[in-house]
Protein backbone atom coordinates (compact mmCIF):
# COMPACT_ATOMS: atom_id res chain seq x y z
CA UNK A 1 0.00 0.00 0.00
CA UNK A 2 1.58 2.78 -1.28
CA UNK A 3 0.74 6.65 -2.52
CA UNK A 4 2.23 8.14 -5.19
CA UNK A 5 3.48 10.91 -3.78
CA UNK A 6 3.94 12.94 -0.94
CA UNK A 7 0.64 15.30 0.00
CA UNK A 8 0.64 18.55 1.39
CA UNK A 9 -2.64 18.15 3.27
CA UNK A 10 -5.18 15.53 4.04
CA UNK A 11 -8.95 15.95 3.86
CA UNK A 12 -11.04 13.70 5.56
CA UNK A 13 -14.70 12.62 5.13
CA UNK A 14 -16.12 12.14 8.55
CA UNK A 15 -19.06 10.05 8.71
CA UNK A 16 -17.63 6.43 8.98
CA UNK A 17 -14.16 7.55 8.36
CA UNK A 18 -13.60 9.57 11.67
CA UNK A 19 -16.64 8.88 13.55
CA UNK A 20 -18.77 5.46 13.53
CA UNK A 21 -21.37 6.89 13.07
CA UNK A 22 -22.54 5.13 9.95
CA UNK A 23 -23.93 2.22 12.16
CA UNK A 24 -25.98 4.51 14.37
CA UNK A 25 -27.48 5.98 11.33
CA UNK A 26 -28.81 2.60 10.17
CA UNK A 27 -30.77 1.83 13.02
CA UNK A 28 -32.11 5.15 13.19
CA UNK A 29 -33.35 4.78 9.77
CA UNK A 30 -34.85 1.35 10.41
CA UNK A 31 -36.39 2.53 13.32
CA UNK A 32 -37.92 5.82 11.97
CA UNK A 33 -38.80 3.40 9.14
CA UNK A 34 -41.00 1.62 11.56
CA UNK A 35 -42.23 4.49 12.79
CA UNK A 36 -43.79 5.67 10.09
CA UNK A 37 -45.02 2.25 9.14
CA UNK A 38 -42.83 1.69 6.23
CA UNK A 39 -39.37 -0.69 5.38
CA UNK A 40 -35.83 0.68 4.60
CA UNK A 41 -34.12 -2.36 3.07
CA UNK A 42 -29.98 -2.40 3.60
CA UNK A 43 -29.59 -1.55 -0.16
CA UNK A 44 -31.53 1.41 -0.02
CA UNK A 45 -29.77 2.76 3.28
CA UNK A 46 -26.11 1.93 1.67
CA UNK A 47 -27.35 3.84 -1.17
CA UNK A 48 -27.58 7.02 0.98
CA UNK A 49 -24.62 6.56 2.46
CA UNK A 50 -21.85 9.82 1.73
CA UNK A 51 -24.69 11.22 -0.39
CA UNK A 52 -25.61 15.22 -0.80
CA UNK A 53 -28.97 15.83 1.07
CA UNK A 54 -31.31 16.31 -2.12
CA UNK A 55 -29.93 13.29 -3.70
CA UNK A 56 -30.84 10.81 -1.02
CA UNK A 57 -34.09 13.00 -0.50
CA UNK A 58 -34.99 11.82 -3.81
CA UNK A 59 -33.66 8.56 -3.26
CA UNK A 60 -36.33 8.40 0.14
CA UNK A 61 -38.76 9.65 -2.21
CA UNK A 62 -38.42 7.01 -5.27
CA UNK A 63 -38.15 3.93 -2.36
CA UNK A 64 -41.14 5.16 -0.14
CA UNK A 65 -43.41 6.77 -2.74
CA UNK A 66 -44.95 9.83 -4.21
CA UNK A 67 -47.19 10.83 -1.15
CA UNK A 68 -44.41 9.72 1.41
CA UNK A 69 -43.85 12.86 4.03
CA UNK A 70 -39.86 12.20 3.35
CA UNK A 71 -39.09 15.68 5.28
CA UNK A 72 -41.38 14.10 8.67
CA UNK A 73 -39.48 10.75 8.10
CA UNK A 74 -36.19 12.59 8.06
CA UNK A 75 -36.81 14.58 11.25
CA UNK A 76 -37.79 11.00 13.03
CA UNK A 77 -34.53 9.98 11.68
CA UNK A 78 -32.80 12.66 13.18
CA UNK A 79 -34.48 11.62 16.68
CA UNK A 80 -33.81 8.54 16.65
CA UNK A 81 -29.88 9.20 16.06
CA UNK A 82 -29.89 11.94 18.50
CA UNK A 83 -30.97 9.40 21.37
CA UNK A 84 -28.65 6.52 19.44
CA UNK A 85 -25.61 8.89 19.42
CA UNK A 86 -26.56 11.07 23.14
CA UNK A 87 -22.91 9.94 24.48
CA UNK A 88 -21.31 10.57 21.13
CA UNK A 89 -20.32 7.63 18.89
CA UNK A 90 -17.11 5.79 18.95
CA UNK A 91 -14.00 7.10 17.14
CA UNK A 92 -12.97 5.10 14.26
CA UNK A 93 -9.44 3.51 14.94
CA UNK A 94 -6.53 4.98 13.95
CA UNK A 95 -7.69 8.56 14.23
CA UNK A 96 -5.54 9.98 17.28
CA UNK A 97 -2.47 8.28 15.90
CA UNK A 98 -3.27 9.65 12.56
CA UNK A 99 -3.95 13.41 13.21
CA UNK A 100 -0.85 13.34 15.94
CA UNK A 101 1.23 12.25 12.98
CA UNK A 102 0.02 14.52 10.48
CA UNK A 103 1.08 17.16 13.27
CA UNK A 104 4.29 16.12 14.11
CA UNK A 105 4.69 16.30 9.78
CA UNK A 106 3.08 19.60 9.52
CA UNK A 107 0.24 18.65 6.97
CA UNK A 108 -2.57 20.78 7.28
CA UNK A 109 -6.13 18.97 7.11
CA UNK A 110 -9.46 19.76 6.93
CA UNK A 111 -13.00 17.94 6.95
CA UNK A 112 -15.34 17.54 3.73
CA UNK A 113 -18.37 16.31 5.02
CA UNK A 114 -21.84 16.19 3.32
CA UNK A 115 -23.57 16.44 6.73
CA UNK A 116 -23.79 19.96 8.96
CA UNK A 117 -21.76 22.31 10.39
CA UNK A 118 -23.68 21.12 14.15
CA UNK A 119 -23.11 17.74 13.53
CA UNK A 120 -19.47 17.94 12.80
CA UNK A 121 -18.76 20.31 16.51
CA UNK A 122 -21.12 18.16 18.37
CA UNK A 123 -18.80 14.96 17.34
CA UNK A 124 -15.33 16.71 17.23
CA UNK A 125 -16.47 18.08 20.61
CA UNK A 126 -17.52 14.73 22.37
CA UNK A 127 -13.48 13.12 21.47
CA UNK A 128 -11.59 16.85 22.36
CA UNK A 129 -10.59 17.08 18.53
CA UNK A 130 -12.37 20.28 17.98
CA UNK A 131 -9.22 22.33 17.42
CA UNK A 132 -7.74 19.03 15.30
CA UNK A 133 -8.44 20.41 12.06
CA UNK A 134 -7.65 23.62 10.26
CA UNK A 135 -10.89 23.90 7.94
CA UNK A 136 -14.06 22.48 7.64
CA UNK A 137 -16.32 21.89 4.77
CA UNK A 138 -20.24 20.51 5.51
CA UNK A 139 -23.58 20.96 3.86
CA UNK A 140 -24.40 24.72 2.99
CA UNK A 141 -20.59 25.48 2.01
CA UNK A 142 -20.62 24.16 -1.26
CA UNK A 143 -23.53 24.27 -4.09
CA UNK A 144 -23.42 20.66 -5.49
CA UNK A 145 -22.53 17.84 -2.49
CA UNK A 146 -20.89 14.36 -3.48
CA UNK A 147 -20.23 12.83 -5.67
CA UNK A 148 -19.90 16.17 -7.39
CA UNK A 149 -16.23 17.65 -6.14
CA UNK A 150 -17.81 20.52 -4.87
CA UNK A 151 -17.01 19.52 -1.09
CA UNK A 152 -13.13 18.42 -2.17
CA UNK A 153 -12.95 21.52 -4.17
CA UNK A 154 -13.65 24.18 -1.23
CA UNK A 155 -11.56 21.54 1.36
CA UNK A 156 -8.65 22.51 -0.83
CA UNK A 157 -9.37 26.23 -1.27
CA UNK A 158 -9.53 26.78 2.80
CA UNK A 159 -6.65 25.23 3.42
CA UNK A 160 -4.43 27.26 0.60
CA UNK A 161 -3.43 23.85 -1.42
CA UNK A 162 -3.65 23.05 -4.66
CA UNK A 163 -6.45 19.94 -5.18
CA UNK A 164 -3.67 17.58 -6.53
CA UNK A 165 -1.21 17.94 -3.84
CA UNK A 166 -4.17 16.86 -1.24
CA UNK A 167 -4.75 13.55 0.45
CA UNK A 168 -8.59 12.86 0.26
CA UNK A 169 -9.61 9.75 3.23
CA UNK A 170 -12.92 8.74 2.00
CA UNK A 171 -15.19 5.62 3.36
CA UNK A 172 -18.03 5.75 0.70
CA UNK A 173 -18.19 5.43 -2.86
CA UNK A 174 -20.11 8.84 -3.68
CA UNK A 175 -17.42 10.64 -1.68
CA UNK A 176 -14.48 8.77 -3.64
CA UNK A 177 -15.87 9.63 -7.00
CA UNK A 178 -16.24 13.27 -5.36
CA UNK A 179 -12.27 13.00 -4.07
CA UNK A 180 -11.37 11.60 -7.59
CA UNK A 181 -13.08 14.12 -9.69
CA UNK A 182 -11.70 17.28 -7.51
CA UNK A 183 -8.28 15.46 -8.92
CA UNK A 184 -6.90 14.15 -5.54
CA UNK A 185 -4.92 11.29 -4.35
CA UNK A 186 -7.75 9.19 -3.10
CA UNK A 187 -7.52 5.89 -0.15
CA UNK A 188 -10.80 4.68 0.40
CA UNK A 189 -10.78 3.29 3.96
CA UNK A 190 -14.38 1.24 3.67
CA UNK A 191 -16.64 1.06 6.84
CA UNK A 192 -20.15 -0.34 5.53
CA UNK A 193 -19.58 -0.13 1.75
CA UNK A 194 -16.78 -2.55 0.64
CA UNK A 195 -15.00 -1.54 -2.69
CA UNK A 196 -15.39 -2.17 -5.60
CA UNK A 197 -13.50 -2.66 -8.85
CA UNK A 198 -14.59 0.66 -10.44
CA UNK A 199 -13.64 1.68 -6.89
CA UNK A 200 -10.35 0.28 -6.49
CA UNK A 201 -9.30 1.84 -9.72
CA UNK A 202 -9.80 5.87 -8.59
CA UNK A 203 -7.85 5.07 -5.33
CA UNK A 204 -3.96 4.69 -4.58
CA UNK A 205 -5.22 1.87 -2.52
CA UNK A 206 -7.91 0.42 -0.13
CA UNK A 207 -6.93 1.08 3.49
CA UNK A 208 -8.48 -1.63 6.32
CA UNK A 209 -8.12 1.36 8.69
CA UNK A 210 -6.39 4.90 9.72
CA UNK A 211 -3.32 3.00 11.11
CA UNK A 212 -2.81 2.05 7.65
CA UNK A 213 -3.00 5.48 5.73
CA UNK A 214 -0.33 6.62 8.38
CA UNK A 215 1.84 3.95 7.84
CA UNK A 216 1.69 4.39 4.18
CA UNK A 217 2.36 8.60 4.71
CA UNK A 218 5.33 7.17 7.03
CA UNK A 219 6.66 5.04 4.43
CA UNK A 220 7.48 8.55 1.97
CA UNK A 221 8.87 10.59 4.80
CA UNK A 222 11.22 7.71 5.49
CA UNK A 223 10.29 6.19 8.70
CA UNK A 224 10.04 2.98 9.62
CA UNK A 225 7.60 1.21 11.51
CA UNK A 226 10.31 0.99 14.45
CA UNK A 227 10.47 4.99 14.04
CA UNK A 228 7.22 5.59 14.44
CA UNK A 229 6.70 3.42 17.39
CA UNK A 230 9.48 5.22 19.01
CA UNK A 231 8.39 8.36 18.20
CA UNK A 232 5.55 8.49 20.81
CA UNK A 233 6.87 6.18 23.54
CA UNK A 234 3.45 4.84 23.95
CA UNK A 235 2.71 1.05 24.14
CA UNK A 236 2.11 -0.59 20.67
CA UNK A 237 -1.06 -1.91 19.23
CA UNK A 238 -1.32 -5.54 19.02
CA UNK A 239 -0.09 -6.43 15.19
CA UNK A 240 0.65 -2.98 14.39
CA UNK A 241 3.05 -0.16 15.12
CA UNK A 242 1.12 2.78 16.48
CA UNK A 243 -0.52 3.36 20.56
CA UNK A 244 -3.57 1.75 20.74
CA UNK A 245 -6.77 4.00 21.49
CA UNK A 246 -8.16 1.77 24.64
CA UNK A 247 -6.07 2.27 27.98
CA UNK A 248 -3.58 4.63 29.66
CA UNK A 249 -1.34 4.63 26.56
CA UNK A 250 -3.61 6.72 24.67
CA UNK A 251 -1.78 10.05 23.04
CA UNK A 252 -3.21 12.90 23.74
CA UNK A 253 -4.70 14.89 20.95
CA UNK A 254 -3.09 17.15 19.05
CA UNK A 255 -2.92 20.56 19.00
CA UNK A 256 -4.12 22.70 15.76
CA UNK A 257 -0.91 24.41 14.45
CA UNK A 258 -0.69 28.28 14.64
Amino acid sequence: MRLPRMPAGIVFDMDGLLFDTESIHRDAARAAALDHGRDLPDAVFLSLIGGAAPDNHARLQAHFGGGFDVEAYEATWTRHYATRAAEGPALMPGVRELLALLDAWGLRRAIATSSSHEAVRRNLAAHGLAECFDAVVARGDYDRGKPAPDPFLRAAERLGLAPETCLALEDSPHGLHAAAAAGMMVVMVPDLLQATEADRRLCAFIADDLHAVARAIGRIQGMDRGGCERSFDAPVRAGGAFPDQSGAGRIAPPTRRG
